[in-house]
């Protein structure tokens, strides 16, 4: 399959190139670095692209399975040169993610589920939850979807300010009431209004707060079971936001909110200029979340939905006829 046919257009495509170069750069200087002076690809190459990849931030758990994967290629082909490491790589990270998740990621023109379709957004302050939200709604907008905002975080007046300034700036209406308030009656009125209005999307923004797992759960138990009065079944998604430029603190971060709420989709931001663009892989692998969607820039249209081969090409490099 050609790696341009995997994309929509061709500024899509050049959009994951220039977001994933330097993490590219990283990855594969640490794998050129592992097979130095090696013709084949023997226990030590193994045990180097082991300490490559974790130092890429892909994880401990899931680099032992790559490696693993990469072995047992070698030992059936009986005979690998290092030259063909990072196609052989390539294939088994691909494969690797598939088997995880196997199902289609949607895209923002596909029919929804259901109407409105609920995404509560959850993540801690700074990872771009907001932007993210403003992206989504551009996205959902442009795609032909009729979207609204709930300002649900309301513990900081600048969390409401900023996501009135995206609603404005896309041109999606924002519910919201003063600083302090219930988050959950935000998430009510939202949710009333949207269905007065025949929304197609509905976004709610929550607090970024994780002091506190147990206070954290009850808040997003409670804005939950106060939506289902208006929308039975929603949430229909929980978004989790993570900054990938974070790297292992992403994994954390996944954790707890893992065990906070249920989660059911991610979106890792910030993977632009960053060398840490490894961690996809990882928390695609280790927490059997979806990837949703990927951050790869300021731009409205720079939220991409997350594409297992496309982003494994573009952080590992074009591979003929693959």
């Amino acid at each position: 399959m050609a790696f341009f046919g995997l994309f929509k257009s061709k500024e899509e495509k050049e959009t994951l190139e220039k977001g994933l170069e330097t993490s590219k750069q990283s990855v594969l200087s640490k794998i050129s670095h592992a097979i130095i002076g090696k013709s084949e690809v023997d226990d030590e190459v193994l045990d180097n692209l082991e300490e490559a990849l974790i130092s890429s931030d892909v994880g401990v758990e899931t680099t032992l399975r790559i490696v693993e994967r990469v072995q047992n290629r070698v030992k059936r082909d009986k005979y690998v040169s290092t030259s063909e490491l990072n196609t052989i790589l390539l294939q088994e990270v691909s494969a690797l993610l598939q088997e995880n998740n196997v199902e289609k990621q949607p895209d923002f023109s596909d029919p929804l589920p259901s109407k409105p379709y609920v995404i509560m957004v959850v993540g801690v302050n700074g990872v771009g939850k907001t932007t993210t939200i403003g992206k989504l709604a551009y996205q959902y907008k442009q795609a032909g979807k009729k979207v609204m905002l709930g300002a649900a975080d309301t513990f900081r007046a600048a969390a409401v300010e900023q996501l009135c300034i995206w609603g404005e700036r896309v041109g999606v209406p924002v519910v919201k009431q003063q600083q302090g308030s219930d988050p959950a009656s935000v998430a009510f009125d939202t949710l009333q209004s949207a269905v007065a209005n025949n929304a197609d999307v509905v976004l709610i923004d929550t607090a970024g707060r994780l002091h506190n797992k147990v206070n954290l759960m009850n808040e997003l138990t409670k804005i939950k079971n106060v939506m289902q009065k208006v929308v039975p079944g929603a949430p229909h998604e929980v978004l989790l936001v993570l900054d990938g430029s974070t790297g292992q603190n992403a994994y954390i971060q996944a954790e707890q909110f893992s065990k906070a709420t249920q989660v059911s989709s991610l979106a890792i931001t910030k993977l632009d200029g960053t060398a840490k663009g490894g961690v996809v892989i990882g928390i695609s692998d280790r927490f059997k979340i979806p990837v949703r969607y990927i951050g790869l820039g300021e731009k409205m249209t720079d939220l991409q939905v997350f594409n297992r081969e496309t982003f494994v090409h573009g952080l590992l490099g074009k591979v003929a006829n693959y």
